[in-house]
């Protein structure tokens, strides 16, 4: 036994003497990309596509940044606050390129007296803004056009947000911003999955009477958002989220698939990404 106890030990100072005289060298330095996501519910964490994008979408290299919020419009998301957090993300140093991802219209169509905005002047003008400010931090602005409703009637799909989606690509050809037409996409996707395939992409199943609506073609009026759930007790994580079905909101399915899509489109709109997004 000590014979092998003693080669054992041998053997691991002469390992250890082999690596003090192996070669060092220092890594070389890291150029990584930053990539912001700033937009609505359809791109926020847990109810579109922005958590699937920056958990598999981008390599180890980029450091994926999602700030989309519910509820948000171009002109509530810049007056709460959030777009200060947003531009100052974009400001940050030491990144060898950092790319600023623009979606919103849905709340900008919306009848709430925070959200909405005028769709052929104000909405168009507040992109610009947002393009010229991150241009202003050392940044490069992507805009996105709005993820489609899935929403149809006699097996069509109705693209309720095809005329926003024009004022994102006519901000994007007059600024000479990447565009990553995330409505087109998305809406010939759909159309091509038809009413009953498309309930997949929700959060939670369609109940059994809108389910035979979509089998039929035409979508049902989307169900009331569920009322917020209570606070957790205990010493754990409190905090809850709430999942619905609706014709607008992505769960796991549905943001894997659009998330697959906008990496693809994002690495045609910008090449200098390509090497960096992961299908």
């Amino acid at each position: 036994m000590r014979w092998i106890v003693a080669g054992i030990m041998a053997a691991a100072l002469a390992g250890g003497a082999q690596a003090q005289e192996r070669e060092r060298s220092d890594a070389p330095p890291l150029s990584p990309y930053k990539i912001i996501l700033v937009g609505d519910s359809t791109m926020a964490p847990h109810s579109g596509w922005g958590g699937a994008f920056c958990a598999k979408h981008v390599k180890s290299s980029v450091a994926c940044l999602n700030v989309g919020r519910g509820g948000r419009s171009t002109r509530s998301y810049r007056q709460e606050g959030s777009w200060d957090i947003a531009l100052a993300e974009a400001a940050v140093k030491g990144y060898g390129a950092t790319y600023v991802l623009i979606q919103f219209a849905h709340n900008d169509q919306s009848s709430k007296s925070e959200r909405w905005t005028d769709e052929t002047t104000e909405f168009p003008a507040n992109l610009k803004r947002f393009v010229e400010e991150v241009r202003a931090a050392g940044a490069t602005p992507v805009l996105v056009t709005p993820l489609t409703r899935r929403e149809f009637k006699d097996g069509k799909l109705r693209n309720t947000l095809a005329s926003w989606s024009d004022q994102v690509r006519g901000v994007a050809k007059a600024t000479g911003v990447p565009l990553v037409d995330l409505n087109a996409l998305s809406a010939a996707q759909t159309q091509e999955m038809g009413a009953e395939m498309a309930t997949k992409l929700a959060q939670e199943p369609p109940t059994a009477e809108e389910l035979a609506a979509a089998k039929a073609g035409t979508t049902l009026t989307p169900r009331p958002a569920p009322p917020e759930p209570k606070p957790i007790e205990g010493t754990g994580a409190r905090g809850q989220v709430t999942r619905k079905f609706d014709y607008t909101h992505l769960g796991d399915i549905g943001a894997e698939i659009v998330a697959r899509q906008v990496a693809q489109a994002l690495a045609q709109a910008v090449p200098g990404l390509r090497s960096q997004l992961v299908r």
